[in-house]
């Protein structure tokens, strides 16, 4: 009897379920994109179903064993793709304060960068999201659950939409701590967008606010962490190129 052959099925990474739902995510950001300079509402609700999608694709991922890198950086991709594009059009509506958002994009990418850069270099087989006990609290408090880890991330984004929001507010006191509407980008497109209340933004503003300033304390730590992690790696090969010399 001839030897059985077995045919080994090629899995399609790019066709898992929780990438796809991440395809989904990046076609409602673009999508919000679109309308973000004249339709606030519009614009609101696709960027934050592009947010929630977050939740769903990371559900599916364990739920059907389909956990990639391809997927996590895919992931991670998308967050910092979509809150950039939110903090440059924030820093043309409120050009005094463009400055503290450039500075927002700058930590955010180079924060997650030198991270998932530092779980790679290193050669570690484990997620970037895994917890480690050395890391400092705030740090393991992030990572320790997805769940904490959405929800910080989602009123970080909630926050900037809030703020969003209150630079096409028809109420001319909507103004937060010099944060002055009436004199933004976003106030002069007023004419040409659907004019909305500044009270319900306003709120959600000052209770994200926390959430938000927390999520930029992780970033600073997530940086100085890795940056740690890099050159220990270095002095690590350092001490091996001098010991191969010695033998």
């Amino acid at each position: 009897m001839p030897p059985r052959v077995i045919k080994s099925r090629q899995q399609n990474v790019f066709l898992f379920i929780p990438n796809l739902i991440g395809y989904f995510r990046i076609v409602f950001a673009i999508t919000s994109l679109y309308y973000m300079p004249y339709h606030p509402r519009t614009c609101s609700l696709l960027y934050s179903v592009s947010c929630l999608l977050d939740a769903l694709d990371g559900a599916a991922a364990r739920h059907f064993n389909q956990s990639t890198r391809f997927g996590a950086v895919l992931d991670m991709i998308t967050d910092r793709c979509t809150t950039t594009c939110l903090l440059v059009f924030l820093a043309s509506a409120f050009p005094r304060w463009s400055i503290v958002f450039q500075g927002l994009i700058s930590l955010d990418y180079s924060s997650h960068y030198i991270h998932m850069y530092a779980t790679l270099a290193t050669g570690s087989k484990q997620s970037h999201k895994d917890v480690d006990e050395q890391w400092p609290w705030a740090l393991r408090v992030y990572y320790s659950s997805s769940n904490i880890l959405f929800s910080v991330c989602a009123l970080n984004e909630l926050f900037f939409i809030a703020l969003y929001l209150l630079s096409f507010s028809a109420d001319s006191t909507a103004s937060i701590e010099g944060l002055d509407s009436t004199r933004s980008a976003g106030a002069m497109e007023m004419a040409r967008a659907n004019k909305i209340r500044g009270h319900w933004p306003r709120i959600l503003f000052y209770v994200s606010a926390p959430f938000m300033l927390f999520k930029q304390y992780v970033n600073v730590l997530q940086l100085i962490q890795a940056s740690r992690q890099i050159a220990q790696s270095d002095i690590n090969a350092r001490r091996r190129d001098r010991a191969g010399r010695k033998a």
